[in-house]
């Protein structure tokens, strides 16, 4: 019995040095995790602002543009924006074609001087005293000449009037180009602009947690020294904060990266700073898809396009059939023509004409029937595009219509759970406080607090641009609503 007591009792502190040995050495790798992690962080936060204050020597100073409102932006952006630009150029070479088109109506007026030496020429035989010289009919020797030309289309099959009817056409359909150009840079400013604002608002919320983290640690901290806390309690609180800190800086890259974007598409250098004067909220609306989709068959200019390029196409056909139409021109000649400079201008050399010309392809080879096959053909393709892109229109109607049901009820269910995240992590901090609670239950609630407040912001920006894309298609322009 003695020597069964003794195994017992050897066995018993056997076990108890494995279980205290097996506490140290998992001590010694939280140590050595810890050890580790702090060495990277440090490592690249070192290197991270190094870099940020490399960049501020080697780079100017930008100048800081405050934007107190989307209108300021947008304001901005239409100004400067290089793709806005290039189309409005567009539209200029649409207005000279159209100038272009007309002139066709209009007669010309040619000026034509030249010298020709002939080697040989009809003898003058007529008297001298004639009113005319007799070179003006047969040529001279060295033959000087000058005079007017006067041409005027009459009629040539329709084609003037096609022409000028699809170069308007056309000038609409530019401007409508750039009416899309205008609606793509705002939604593009849009999404930078309130991207700016959730990554302000990201930012926020990890410094907040990161903070949160912190204080617990320090808090944590002093209770291990006043011996209510254990030593695995500080860790993991050491552990969090240190864990917490690549989301801190991915934001601040973030919202360096959304900035540097938003220079570009506002036509500002790159180096400028953006300061947005503004907050991150919304408006609800009411969804009627109906009506969206009605308004958006009106006015999304890639639907006008659509209906301006069927109406092209069928003038193009009547300018393709005036290929088998006459053809009337008139003319009017005044020149003066002598084997003499000095002696040029006077009744003697002067002479004038005046005609019509008819002309009428009898067979062209099936040149002008391929052109209007192929006017038609065009034609027939305009419809069908026309009917592919309302297709189109109603699925992204429909999406946008989703997407603003599927954010509202985020937002709804965030904001429901805010203020029980905010008393779930009072709690659990009131609870460890009196030894009830864990540790855990307090970084749990942390990480849970930031992360309802991330998706409640989140839900306002995708509430946002899914508003921002049913605008887009239904051609919904941002200034002149504040206009109104």
């Amino acid at each position: 019995m003695e020597e069964e007591s003794i195994l017992k009792s050897e066995y018993k502190a056997n076990a108890r040095f494995f279980k205290i040995n097996k506490e140290y050495r998992f001590y010694q790798e939280i140590k050595s995790i810890i050890s580790k992690t702090a060495c990277i962080i440090i490592i690249f936060a070192g290197l991270f602002f190094s870099g940020l204050s490399k960049g501020s020597c080697e780079d100017p100073a930008g100048n800081i543009v405050i934007l107190s409102s989307l209108k300021d932006a947008l304001i901005v952006g239409f100004k400067n924006n290089k793709i806005i630009q290039i189309q409005g150029k567009e539209v200029e070479a649409a207005k000279a074609d159209i100038l272009g088109a007309r002139s066709e109506f209009l007669p010309s007026l040619d000026f034509d001087a030249g010298y020709t030496h002939n080697g040989a020429v009809l003898p003058q035989t007529s008297s001298t005293s004639s009113k005319k010289d007799p070179g003006i009919f047969t040529g001279y020797k060295n033959n000087n000449s000058t005079g007017l030309s006067l041409n005027q289309i009459v009629y040539n099959g329709g084609a003037n009037v096609a022409n000028l009817k699809e170069k308007q056409l056309a000038m609409s359909e530019q401007e409508e180009t750039l009416r899309a150009v205008k609606l793509n840079v705002e939604l593009e400013t849009k999404r930078l602009y309130y991207g700016l604002l959730l990554a302000y608002e990201t930012k926020a919320i990890a410094e907040d947690l990161v903070k949160q983290a912190q204080a617990h640690y320090e808090h944590v901290k002093k209770s291990f020294e006043q011996g209510t806390a254990s030593r695995f309690d500080v860790l993991q609180s050491k552990v969090q904060v240190s864990l917490l800190m690549p989301e801190l800086i991915n934001a601040i890259n973030t919202i360096d990266l959304i900035m540097a974007e938003l220079n570009k598409t506002l036509g500002l250098k790159v180096q400028e700073i953006i300061e947005v004067q503004d907050e991150l909220n919304y408006s609800p609306v009411e969804i009627k898809e109906g009506e969206f989709l009605r308004q958006a068959y009106l006015n999304k200019p890639e639907m006008i396009i659509q209906s301006l390029g069927i109406d092209i196409n069928k003038w193009a056909i009547k300018f393709a059939k005036s290929g088998w139409l006459p053809q009337v021109n008139a003319g009017a000649d005044y020149n003066y023509a002598s084997n003499n400079l000095n002696n040029m201008f006077n009744s003697r050399h002067n002479n004038w004409n005046v005609g019509v010309a008819l002309n009428f392809a009898i067979f062209d080879g099936f040149a002008t029937k391929a052109k209007v096959e192929a006017a038609r053909a065009r034609y027939a393709q305009s419809l069908i595009s026309k009917e592919n892109v309302a297709d189109e229109i109603a699925v992204s109607v429909r999406q946008a219509c989703l997407d603003l049901r599927q954010a509202q009820a985020i937002i709804d269910s965030q904001k429901d759970n805010l203020e029980d995240a905010k008393e779930a992590l009072m709690i659990a901090e009131v609870r460890f406080d009196n030894g009830v609670g864990i540790n855990l239950d307090v970084l749990d609630a942390q990480v849970a607090l930031a992360q309802v407040r991330q998706n409640l912001a989140n839900g306002i920006y995708d509430y946002i641009m899914a508003k921002a894309n049913l605008d887009r298609n239904m051609g919904v322009e941002y200034l002149q609503q504040v206009k109104k």
